[in-house]
């Protein structure tokens, strides 16, 4: 009996594959993702650009980025750009009610970690879903300014609010797509170092040590998504 080959009728065999999770740092994972889904040349919106750290990997001249901040004035809710402007939104916003770990005395460290007094405070909710307020205000923005078939790349993590489990992905993914937003990948990305010691006494949730890269599309009027 003739041996079964598997055969490649188009393009080359290769082990040079993107995969779903890694553990590893945001700037070596974030450029897979754009390998995967942005071409180059395109016009990239990086509306929580910070320090850049996504960006230590990718040659300047590969896409026009425009790199904007809160502490530069310019909110993520609101957003400089014409309607379907832009091919590809990245948001990385503050994803934890409390960066300073006491959300549950006061709410004031989300608030003060988005700047929000510098563009007036635009939120009435606290703790988590003060978080998810400021992902889907930010989302609505993206969706306004992307153009058909454009790619939003938002980064997230879920975490624990007031002894309850908040899987911060899937809120995000129900919020976008209930606004018009097709949820097209995941990407897990673990932390190699273990997370801070708690000082509890009975663990009663894991603790959260990955992150995640989702990635949503804005549909044509086809309901198609372009090809690189």
């Amino acid at each position: 009996m003739a041996e079964n080959k598997r055969i490649v009728k188009n393009g080359e065999p290769t082990n040079d594959l993107i995969f779903s999770s890694y553990a590893d740092v945001n700037c070596n994972v974030f450029p897979k993702i754009l390998d995967l889904y942005v071409p180059p040349g395109s016009t990239i919106a990086d509306v929580t650009y910070g320090k850049g750290a996504f960006w230590k990997k990718i040659p300047a001249n590969k896409y026009k980025l425009l790199a904007t901040d809160i502490l530069q004035g310019v909110d993520c809710r609101n957003l400089p750009y014409k309607d379907g402007e832009i091919d590809c939104v990245v948001l990385d916003p503050p994803y934890m009610h409390s960066p300073g770990g006491t959300a549950h005395s006061v709410h004031k460290q989300f608030e003060d970690h988005y700047r929000n007094n510098r563009t007036g405070n635009k939120t009435t909710k606290k703790y988590h879903e003060a978080v998810l307020d400021l992902y889907q205000k930010a989302g609505k923005e993206a969706f306004r300014v992307l153009k058909e078939r454009g790619v939003l790349i938002v980064k997230c993590q879920d975490e624990v609010c007031s002894n309850r489990q908040r899987f911060t992905h899937v809120e995000i993914m129900l919020q976008y797509e209930s606004f018009g937003f097709i949820s097209e990948d995941l990407f897990v990305v673990i932390r190699n170092n273990k997370p801070g010691v708690s000082r509890a006494i009975k663990q009663v949730h894991a603790r959260k040590n990955h992150s995640y890269f989702l990635v949503f599309w804005k549909p044509g009027k086809n309901g198609s998504l372009w090809i690189n």
